[in-house]
């Protein structure tokens, strides 16, 4: 077995933790799922998820249970604090200046990103998948910060690998038309489909945005037996977590 997290090597403030988690987590899911499956919505069983999340708060040490978002492929960003209601809020990133607030984004080849100032007393998290990426997810998650964005750090998960991730003409498009240099970040692979650098387009658009401090990149999920991938995997794909939080 492999180790259960990815811890991310990047320069965050003393205080400030992140891990991502994988399939060899110390779960119960079976099947498709097995073992360590944190998505709800994907068709895991419900009491399996449940106690998945359970044992995550433990086996983490988390301060509180993570704040989990009813992710949508959009742009809005949540502010959130350490107590959790019943209802997930619908929202593809959030941020969070309490100490003891866990945040969580869920992903299976889209790409999460974790954020901190450079004090420590702002985290932030983001999916982004193509279409959040293109919509603006990163600048909208950097503008909630509420810090310049000369004072962050920045780390990109594991997403699909661009050599994995091939796409059609409506990605490019997306953003070409507004980034003509993104054409860099698109490989041609056959007559009307490019390989696309998921990762790379958003370390442009980071750096847009004024954060320049970006730090992981790397993995490809849909070859890295360790992570689900929805691609390799299809509906029955599962999820995992990228957390981030204060002490």
């Amino acid at each position: 077995m492999t180790e259960p997290w990815i811890l991310p090597d990047w320069p965050a403030p003393r205080g400030v933790h992140a891990a991502v988690t994988t399939r060899d987590g110390p779960g119960v899911s079976t099947g498709p799922y097995a073992r360590f499956n944190l998505g709800l919505r994907s068709g895991d069983a419900a009491e399996a998820v449940a106690s998945n999340r359970d044992a995550l708060r433990h086996a983490l040490d988390l301060p509180a249970a993570p704040r989990w978002l009813r992710q949508v492929h959009g742009t809005t960003v949540a502010e959130l604090g350490p107590l959790a209601s019943a209802d997930e809020p619908q929202a593809d990133a959030a941020v969070a200046h309490l100490s003891g607030t866990v945040l969580a984004i869920l992903t299976a080849d889209c790409l999460p990103v974790l954020f901190c100032s450079e004090d420590g007393a702002r985290i932030g998290a983001a999916h982004a998948g193509w279409r959040g990426l293109a919509a603006g997810v990163l600048e909208a998650t950097v503008a909630a910060m509420g810090t310049p964005s000369a004072r962050l750090l920045a780390w990109l998960g594991p997403c699909i690998g661009a050599a994995s991730y091939e796409v059609g003409g409506e990605v490019r498009s997306a953003f070409v038309e507004r980034d003509p240099d993104a054409a860099a970040r698109f490989a041609p692979s056959r007559p009307g489909h490019w390989h696309c650098d998921l990762a790379g387009l958003a370390r442009r658009r980071l750096a847009a945005a004024g954060v320049t401090r970006v730090h992981g990149g790397g993995f490809d999920t849909f070859t890295d037996a360790r992570f689900y991938s929805h691609r390799r995997d299809g509906a029955h794909s599962g999820r995992f977590a990228s957390l981030i939080w204060r002490d």
